[in-house]
């Protein structure tokens, strides 16, 4: 019987392992298969470059290597499909053979689509530089999130002094209405696109203080508005405090956040507001006042 290396290059058969597969690529690839049963859809749009993208984004999980079985499983494909795509890949050179392992895993070439974004990413740019120097002057991690859809997205990072590691890197998401970074930024946009994102989002807890409840997390947008900033304490980690503010783009609206997270052995809640929130709001406002070619109508 041949395993998955060769049914990855064209044989057949196989075992596959029982279980359901852990990582949340399987819930979003349902949402997607799900999608292209709808009728309506355009000639143009090519299918098989979106099962190519739900083999990659089998990766999101916590599995850094994954059989084919197990690929096929979190992407929510069949194996056939699998075993195509991931030649394809693999012969791309996204994928790797883990050698003397029937295991596949991300090469170092995805990375060249980081590099294209930030590369040409005007916020990037502008951003960096105040990140940098709060990350500094106060010895905190320092962090730039963009709203993308109802998750926030990690754009870019300056890690503080002090050695605690939290394993965010760049492109981690994060859902928006869990964050100060994507509840700041929320609290700038209109409120028919609040309710939107709110009924996107999956109001599953991150950690044992995740609030879930959508009329307080609509309160938490509220307070957020009214502030100009939001303060956040173990919304999405444990042992984390964070402080955001608004960037606003030349058209007013809401783009992304400057963050600030600091954990709760050494910070309070009110020593927080106390001092580091004046620290986002003038880094968000100093952004605010470039102009964002990228964003231009």
């Amino acid at each position: 019987m041949m395993g998955d290396s060769d049914m990855a290059r064209g044989g057949q058969g196989g075992s596959e392992k029982s279980g359901k597969a852990k990582s949340p690529a399987k819930a979003r690839a349902a949402t997607r298969v799900a999608k292209g049963a709808e009728p309506g859809r355009s000639s143009l749009f090519v299918g098989s470059t979106e099962k190519a993208f739900q083999v990659l984004h089998a990766f999101d999980g916590p599995r850094r290597f994954m059989t084919l079985a197990d690929i096929a499983r979190a992407a929510g494909l069949d194996r056939s499909a699998t075993q195509r795509v991931v030649y394809t890949l693999e012969s791309l050179g996204y994928l790797k053979r883990i050698e003397g392992t029937r295991d596949y895993g991300l090469t170092s070439k995805v990375l060249q689509f980081s590099h294209s974004y930030l590369k040409a990413n005007e916020l990037f740019d502008k951003a960096s530089p105040y990140l940098l120097d709060m990350s500094r002057n106060l010895g905190e991690t320092c962090n730039l999130h963009e709203l993308d859809g109802h998750e926030v997205v990690f754009v870019a990072r300056f890690p503080g002094q002090h050695l605690i590691h939290i394993d965010f890197v760049i492109g981690s998401r994060l859902p928006a209405y869990f964050t100060a970074s994507g509840i700041a930024i929320l609290a700038a946009l209109p409120g028919a696109e609040q309710q939107e994102l709110l009924k996107r989002t999956r109001l599953e807890p991150l950690t044992p203080y995740t609030i879930t409840d959508p009329d307080k997390l609509m309160k938490q947008v509220h307070l957020a508005a009214k502030r100009g900033y939001s303060i956040q304490t173990n919304q999405s980690v444990m042992g984390d405090i964070s402080v955001a503010a608004p960037i606003i783009d030349e058209h007013g609206r809401a783009i992304a956040a400057v963050n600030i997270s600091v954990p709760t052995t050494r910070w309070t809640t009110e020593r927080v507001e106390a001092e580091l929130v004046q620290h986002v709001h003038v880094a968000a406002t100093s952004i605010s006042k470039s102009k964002f070619k990228r964003y231009a109508a």
